[in-house]
């Protein structure tokens, strides 16, 4: 009596995290050509959240190449053109308020290409 096995392939590991599916080896060392996903694209996307904020508005930065005093510069720069308050929480630049439209214009002025993200 045979039987028909199904090959399984190892997905996740405890040793070495996420498995590559063709090569069966670790992401990290993955030997089989393929490319894994940039973090970021090159797009800066800004949009509004309220969420967890008590209604509070506040026009949120992602994807900006920068990192360090290039990144505080910058977000001291975008807070004085919006004329308000912000901070900066794990790469990601917080204004205060709907700022959208101005913070487009300012960033596309220094080069960057920018996306209206959410509604």
């Amino acid at each position: 009596m045979a039987q028909n096995k199904k090959q399984s392939t190892i997905v996740y590991s405890t040793d070495h995290g996420t498995i590559c599916p063709a090569c069966n080896r670790p992401k990290t060392n993955c030997s089989c050509g393929q490319k894994p996903i940039p973090k970021n694209d090159g797009i800066i996307r800004i949009e509004r959240q309220t969420k967890g904020r008590k209604g509070k508005g506040v026009s949120l930065i992602t994807g900006l190449p920068l990192d360090g005093n290039d990144l505080k510069k910058l977000a001291k720069t975008l807070k004085a053109k919006c004329g308000t308050g912000g901070t900066i929480k794990d790469g990601i630049i917080e204004i205060q308020g709907d700022h959208r439209q101005a913070l487009k214009f300012e960033l596309e002025k220094l080069g960057y290409k920018v996306k209206l993200a959410g509604g």
